[in-house]
C-alpha cells in the first residue's frame, strides 16, 4: 500500500497599516483593515469558495475514498469568522463529511517555540480550542509554522499529546534517505514525523503554469504517473502546500482546478494506492527509523531554515523586541493589549523584512505591502514603540 497524504495551509495575516513616526503615543491603529479585507474578499472568491466546493464534491464522488487535511491559521480564523462567514461555514462542511482533518498549529502562525515556550503553549492550546469548536475534531496532528521543526519541537508536542508532527523533506533533513517514509524523532517513543516531498508539491505550487518547465504542461495523467513510480510498502507521499496554490497564486485560466479535478481518479487507478489523512498515514506505515534534526529546518525558500525570518539584524532585533514585551503584556493582563501583541507575533510581519531576495529583485512580494523590507522594518517597529510605550506607562512597579 502506499499513501498519498494531501495538506493544505490555509493562512493569511492581519497586515499592519501605514505607521508613522508622528503616530507614535496617538493611535492604536495599528491594522489595515480595508487592505485585509479585500484581499480576503480576493482569495475567498478566486481560492477558498470554489476549491472547497470541488473538494467536497471529489469527496462525494469517490465515497471516501478521497481525503485531505487542512491547517487553518486562527488569525484566518478570525478574519472568516468577521467577514466572510460563508468561507467559515464551507470548510466546516468540508470537516463535517468525515474525511478532512484539521490540523494544529500555533494560532498566530508565529515563531513562539523559538522564543517563548510559555506562550507557544498559549498559542497552541487557543489553536486546539478552536479548531474543536468549530470543527469538533480534537487535534492529533501538529504542524510548525511554515513546518517549522526540529527534535525538541517533536519532543515538547508528543508530550502534549500528539501522534503526528510535520516536517520539511529537505536534504538537509533526511541525506540520502527516502522522504516518502514516516520516521520516528530522535528523542521521542511515540510520535511520528512525515516529510513534505517538496519536489513533487512545488511542481504543483510554483511550476505547475511555467512554460519553461521541462514537465509543463502539468496533466493529472502524467503527476500520476510520476507518483506511481513511487508506489511501494509503507510509502505515503506527502504533498504539502499552501491552499492559495488554486485560483491564486496557479490562477482559473492556468487549468488548476481541472487538475485537481482529475487528479483522485487517476492516482486512484493504481490498485494500491489510497487516501490518507496525516492523523491516519503515520500510524498504518511503519517507520523507516529514527529522524535527528536538532537544528530548526522549514518550508521557507531554498534553504529551508530560518533565515527568511532571522537572516538579517532587523529581523532579529524586532523579534527580540517584540518577545522582550511578554512580561510586561501579560502582568497587565488587559485582553485587547494581549490580543495585540499576539498578533505582532504572527511571522509575516518579519517575512517582510527579508532582505535575501531583495538585491537580485526576488523579493517575496505577494500580498506584501511594503516596497522594501527597510519600510517593513520601520513600520514595524513604530507600532512596536507606541504599544510598548502603553505597555511600559501602565505597568506596575
Amino acid at each position: 500500500m502506499t499513501a498519498v497524504c494531501l495538506y493544505f495551509e490555509v493562512h493569511q495575516p492581519c497586515r499592519l497599516r501605514r505607521y508613522s513616526t508622528f503616530e507614535i503615543g496617538k493611535s492604536r491603529d495599528y491594522e489595515d483593515e480595508a487592505g485585509n479585507e479585500k484581499i480576503l474578499d480576493k482569495v475567498s472568491r478566486k481560492c477558498y469558495l470554489p476549491a472547497n466546493d470541488l473538494l467536497l464534491r471529489l469527496i462525494e464522488r469517490y465515497e471516501g475514498r478521497f481525503r485531505v487535511a487542512f491547517s487553518l491559521t486562527g488569525v484566518l480564523l478570525d478574519q472568516l469568522a468577521r467577514r466572510q462567514p460563508g468561507v467559515l461555514e464551507s470548510f466546516q462542511n468540508l470537516a463535517a463529511t468525515g474525511c478532512v482533518e484539521m490540523l494544529n498549529e500555533t494560532y498566530y502562525h508565529s515563531l513562539a517555540f523559538i522564543y517563548s515556550g510559555a506562550e507557544f503553549l498559549a498559542q497552541l492550546r487557543k489553536h486546539r480550542d478552536r479548531i474543536y469548536d468549530l470543527f469538533g475534531q480534537e487535534g492529533t496532528t501538529f504542524c510548525g509554522t511554515e513546518l517549522l521543526y526540529n527534535n525538541n519541537l517533536a519532543q515538547e508536542v508528543e508530550q502534549l499529546g500528539y501522534r503526528v508532527i510535520l516536517a520539511e523533506g529537505a536534504e538537509a533533513v533526511l541525506g540520502s534517505r527516502d522522504p516518502n517514509r514516516s520516521y520516528l524523532p530522535a528523542g521521542s517513543t511515540s510520535i511520528r514525523t512525515l516529510l513534505r516531498n517538496y519536489r513533487l508539491a512545488d511542481d504543483i505550487s510554483f511550476r505547475f503554469s511555467r512554460r519553461d518547465w521541462p514537465g509543463y504542461p502539468l496533466t493529472a495523467a502524467k503527476y500520476s504517473r510520476w507518483l506511481h513510480e513511487l508506489a511501494g510498502p509503507d510509502r505515503v507521499i506527502n504533498l504539502f502546500m499552501d491552499y492559495e496554490t488554486f485560483g491564486e497564486h496557479q490562477g482559473p485560466e492556468t487549468g488548476i482546478f481541472a487538475f485537481l479535478a482529475e487528479l483522485p481518479g487517476e492516482i486512484l487507478k493504481h490498485r494500491d494506492f489510497v487516501f490518507m489523512t496525516p492523523g491516519e498515514a503515520a500510524p498504518s506505515v511503519a517507520p523507516a527509523g529514527v529522524l535527528d534534526v536538532p537544528e530548526y529546518c522549514s518550508w521557507a525558500d531554498t534553504e529551508r531554515n530560518l533565515t527568511a525570518w532571522l537572516g538579517n539584524d532587523m529581523q532579529r532585533d524586532a523579534l527580540d523586541a517584540v518577545y522582550g514585551l511578554e512580561a510586561g503584556v501579560k502582568e497587565r493582563d488587559v485582553p485587547e493589549e494581549l490580543e495585540q501583541w499576539r498578533r505582532l507575533q504572527t511571522s509575516d510581519h518579519f517575512y517582510y523584512m527579508c532582505t535575501k531576495w531583495f538585491a537580485d529583485g526576488d523579493v517575496h512580494k505577494y500580498f506584501n505591502p511594503y516596497p522594501s523590507p527597510y519600510d517593513a522594518y520601520i513600520n514595524y517597529m513604530n507600532i512596536l514603540d507606541d504599544f510598548s510605550r502603553r505597555i511600559k506607562k501602565g505597568r506596575t512597579v
